[in-house]
This record gives structure tokens, C-alpha cells and sequence, in this order.
């Protein structure tokens, strides 16, 4: 079958690891690499064409890519207040395109970008690879099938570290017209959008933001949030890049017949009790915190052939997310991620930048339905405080 032409458009770090996906991915070709700056399309022209002795085109703008080669789809990697623009123009083209996360820095743009996705015709994916892990895949189903009961409560935790040089490497870092936020936009996002994945319809969120540990950026290393779903259930967000010298994205799930739990992409954690069996007991004497005999299940959740922390696990997060891609626009059908479930995720993170700067929480809906689109983020300094 005949590979699909692609294009990535940013070469920066995350635009260079989708070329390595597509030269290395079976349904993918290489065809032009798009930036703004010549030096640096040009250099990872070089790179690809070190890996396949081919040399892509390059261009600066997706119009001069199209008169120079043909190709099917378009791979935005650019500052995330570009991805919008850049997308519409590929489907203005006729092209199929994956945009990196997070779908836009300004959610009036992404609604507008959700809806032209609907008319278009053409499959519109964002990159949320770690839906295809096996171990998310893993609780998503065992959530969605019933297994762990009723689901109460949900934690989406991002403990990582940015030194101060990270976010003056590019003067579009940690602004919020080109980055859209900070820790929560950028290193959450994607652990949030498991969360929502498993836990359904979010509804209300509180939040609180931070700046503790950087300076000369406008948005938060640090935040805090509570969700409320429509189940019910409840849910805790935590994400900072100021956590010294970076641990763990991890993501809990807890219902009345079980829990998981997802440490850095890899199942820690999984026990459900079987169905229509009693549950085991706790004693209320001895001050044990959980049932007893209870064994972890992960083990015989996982396909056999998983191995955990393989050296090129990166890449192969994309190209399972890009087997789907490949899949969706070769049937004619949606992907499995869809633009409408990176607005979402889009509008807990805004809702949780809103809820901060009002001081009080927000509905969901009324971030999706443009109530909040002028509200302006505001972030708490180290040492300030909030007047009461």
C-alpha cells in the first residue's frame, strides 16, 4: 500500500520527533519540512537525510511546500499559539493534519478550528499519545466496561522540572499569546486529557496558580485544581515544572470495586474485584488502610509482549497514534482522537487558568461556549497573597 505523503510544519525539538516517526513509520513518507527559518528546516532537512539517504523539500510556509511536492497530510509542530492558523491553512489545501498538543494557546481559535474539523471532510487528529500506551489503554477500558465500579475519584499528577534556561530558549516560552499557559498547557495537559479520557464529562473546576520557582515568564510553574465530573466522581489536578530534579506524570483512578494506578506511562498499580463477588474486608482495629488479600492485578492485564521502558518508548507513543491516523484517513472514518476531545482538555486547563484569576470556580460549559473567552489569566508571584 502506498505510503501517505507528509509534511511537518516547526522543526523544532517536537517537529524533529515527528520526522523520525514518519521516516520510520510503514504508512508514512517524509515530503517537506516547513519553518520559518531556513537554517532550521535545513538542518532537519540533513538529519532526514542522513537517516534515508532522501532529502525532503523545505519551505516556509505551507503554500510554497505544496507548489515544490505533493503530500497528504500536514503535522503542526509550531508554538501553540501558530497551531490554529497553520491548520486551517492545510485544510484550506485539501490535507489531512495532526496537530501536537495542545490544540491551540487561545480557545476561541480552537472552537473555530473544532467546527471547521467537522465540515471539512478530512481527518483532523491532536496528538494525545498517551492514550495508546498499553497501560492507559488498560484502566480507560476496565473504566468504561464498569470494572471499577463507581467511579468516586481521579488524580493527575505532573512533577517535573524546567530549569530558568528552558524558558529562555525561545521568547515565545512561557508567554501566554504563544505558549497559552504554563505548566498546566504545556507538561499537564496531556496527563489531564487521561484523566477526562477515563472519567468522563468534566463539569466545574477550582483552581489556583503559581509562579514560585522561574522569572521574566508571564504564566504558572505551579497549580492546583479540583474537577467535578458528571458521574460525580471527583478529580485532582497537579502540575508543576519547578519540582527539583523532576519525577513523575502519574495518573489514579478509584472506584467502590477498584483502582489503578499510571506512573511515567507504565501500569504501577491495577486490582478490580471480580464481578458479583463480595468485596474483601478491612479491619477497623488494626489500622490497615486497605482490604486484605488483595493482589495486584497489573501483571495479567498487559499484553504479554509489553516491555516497560523500552529506549525508543518516545517515539513509539507517536507512531501508535499515528497507526491510528494512518488507519482513519485510509477507511474514511474519524480518528480516535478527535479535535472535539482536544477542546475538552483545552477547556479544563483554560477553566482552571479562569477559576484562578476570578478566585472561584467555573463551569466547563460556559469555557467551551465562550462565556470566559476575554478573561485575562492572572498568576500569583512568589511571596504574594491574594487581599481578602
Amino acid at each position: 500500500m502506498t505510503a501517505l505523503r507528509c509534511a511537518i510544519a516547526g522543526t523544532g525539538t517536537i517537529g524533529r520527533h515527528h520526522a523520525k516517526v514518519a521516516i520510520t513509520h510503514p504508512g508514512l513518507e517524509l515530503a517537506a519540512l516547513i519553518d520559518t527559518s531556513p537554517e532550521a528546516a535545513a538542518r532537519a532537512a540533513d538529519e532526514a537525510e542522513a537517516a534515508t539517504g532522501v532529502r525532503p523539500v523545505t519551505a516556509s510556509t505551507i503554500e510554497d511546500a505544496l507548489a515544490a511536492t505533493a503530500f497528504d497530510l500536514v503535522a503542526i509542530c509550531t508554538p501553540s499559539g501558530l497551531h490554529v492558523d497553520l491548520a486551517t491553512a492545510a485544510l484550506a489545501a485539501g490535507k489531512h493534519v495532526v496537530i501536537e498538543k495542545p490544540l491551540d494557546a487561545n480557545m476561541s481559535r480552537a472552537r473555530q478550528l473544532a467546527a471547521l474539523a467537522r465540515e471539512s471532510g478530512l481527518v483532523v487528529s491532536v496528538i494525545s499519545q498517551h492514550r495508546f500506551d498499553p497501560a492507559s489503554r488498560v484502566v480507560a477500558q476496565a473504566a468504561h466496561d464498569g470494572e471499577f465500579g463507581t467511579l468516586t475519584s481521579g488524580l493527575a499528577s505532573v512533577a517535573w522540572y524546567r530549569s530558568q534556561d528552558y524558558y529562555d530558549s525561545g521568547g515565545w516560552r512561557g508567554t501566554w499569546a504563544l505558549d497559552g499557559g504554563g505548566a498546566v498547557m504545556n507538561q499537564g495537559v496531556h496527563t489531564v486529557d487521561l484523566l477526562v479520557w477515563t472519567l468522563g464529562r468534566p463539569v466545574e473546576i477550582t483552581g489556583s496558580t503559581a509562579l514560585l520557582g522561574h522569572e521574566r515568564i508571564e504564566v504558572e510553574d505551579t497549580a492546583v485544581a479540583t474537577v467535578r465530573f458528571a458521574s460525580g466522581a471527583l478529580g485532582v489536578l497537579h502540575c508543576t515544572t519547578a519540582a527539583y530534579p523532576g519525577l513523575s506524570a502519574r495518573y489514579q483512578v478509584h472506584g467502590t470495586r477498584g483502582s489503578a494506578i499510571v506512573d511515567n506511562d507504565e501500569l504501577a498499580y491495577f486490582h478490580v474485584a471480580p464481578r458479583d463477588s463480595p468485596l474483601a474486608s478491612a479491619s477497623a482495629t488494626s489500622g490497615n488502610n486497605a482490604a486484605e488479600g488483595v493482589v495486584d492485578q497489573k501483571a495479567e492485564r498487559l499484553p504479554p509482549e509489553h516491555v516497560a521502558d523500552q529506549p525508543d518508548r518516545f517515539l513509539r507513543q507517536h507512531s501508535r497514534q499515528y497507526d491510528d491516523i494512518v488507519a482513519a484517513i485510509r477507511e474514511g472514518r474519524a480518528p480516535a482522537v478527535t479535535v472535539d476531545d482536544a477542546l475538552l482538555a483545552l477547556a479544563v486547563v483554560r477553566g482552571l487558568y479562569v477559576s484562578a484569576a476570578l478566585g472561584s470556580p467555573v463551569l466547563v460549559d460556559d469555557i467551551l461556549d465562550g462565556r470566559y473567552d476575554d478573561a485575562v489569566p492572572t498568576v500569583r508571584a512568589a511571596g504574594a497573597s491574594r487581599s481578602r
